[in-house]
């Protein structure tokens, strides 16, 4: 009797002990199944005057990489007003704890300062619901000058954003600008700068972005 209850206690043991394993398992399985959601890049782009300035995508857009956000378009002259322009990072995760993206917006050497609005060095704020920072304004026309961009990452060796900028017309208009389908990367210790003139020549400049870990 006593060996039979001895045998019964082992056999709840045992299977006990498959079940935690199993369990175990389980558990390890579902970890390594859980991936963690990309942050995304946003742009807010309106026009403060003539819409006609400011094409492409107005408003809010949030991209994902593997794709660029849709072009916004700077076409600013000298019709009424320009363009409010904003960046921010969506990263729900947490999955880039640690990095730093900022945009520096200045006037360009001896350029009329009037022409970009709000100039200065701003963080893209990285948070866990969409947000942008402080607002910078292209009104670039035939003033002297244009306005320079420059993105900044920084804090995190396997994070960067690329820049796509492009002309549409008359490409002095655009400084620093790649064939459409080619972009800058900015990534820690090596920013990227775009020059933003547009005026009464023809065409415009186009700028898309994508952030990523490799």
């Amino acid at each position: 009797m006593r060996n039979s209850r001895l045998r019964a206690l082992s056999g709840v043991l045992a299977a006990g002990a498959l079940i935690a394993g199993l369990s175990g398992t389980t558990a390890q399985a579902a970890q390594k199944t859980v991936t963690s959601a990309p942050a995304e890049i946003g742009i807010r782009f309106n026009p403060d005057g003539d819409a006609g300035q400011c094409g492409g995508l107005a408003g809010q857009q949030w991209g994902v990489a593997p794709d660029f956000t849709r072009a916004i378009r700077f076409d600013t002259d000298n019709r009424s007003g320009g363009c409010q322009l904003a960046f921010g990072i969506f990263d729900p995760d947490n999955t880039l704890r640690g990095a730093s993206i900022s945009y520096t917006f200045r006037a360009t050497a001896g350029g009329d300062a009037g022409q970009c609005g709000n100039a200065g060095t701003y963080q893209m704020p990285i948070q866990r619901f969409r947000t942008f920072g402080p607002q910078v304004r292209v009104d670039t026309d035939g003033r002297p000058g244009g306005c320079n961009l420059t993105f900044t990452v920084s804090g995190r060796s396997d994070t960067i954003l690329e820049v796509r900028y492009f002309a549409d017309g008359d490409g002095g208009q655009c400084g620093n600008t790649l064939p459409s389908d080619q972009n800058h990367t900015a990534f820690a210790g090596s920013p990227v700068t775009i020059g933003i003139d547009t005026d009464g020549r023809s065409g415009g400049c186009q700028m898309q972005l994508r952030l990523q870990k490799v």
